[in-house]
């Protein structure tokens, strides 16, 4: 399952279970609105301006964009 943003506001999705935690998102996010804690992958949500780098550097494809637009 997707984590999706608590707000309503990201269209950035993450499918925490399959991530190896490799940081090339965190490297590449102008906002600094991802963070990885303990195993776990974070957007934070007030920061994120989708503006969807981290999708495009993720080797495994882990972070996807919803191109259906914002999420509820």
């Amino acid at each position: 399952m997707y984590r999706q943003a608590k707000t309503g506001q990201l269209m950035i999705e993450i499918l925490p279970d399959k991530c190896d935690f490799c940081g090339c998102c965190v490297g590449v996010c102008p906002e600094d609105a991802i963070e990885l804690k303990e195993a776990e992958i974070f957007i934070l949500d007030p920061r994120c301006t989708n503006c969807a780098k981290c999708v495009w550097s993720c080797p495994i494809e882990v972070i996807k964009f919803n191109k259906e637009g914002v999420m509820k």
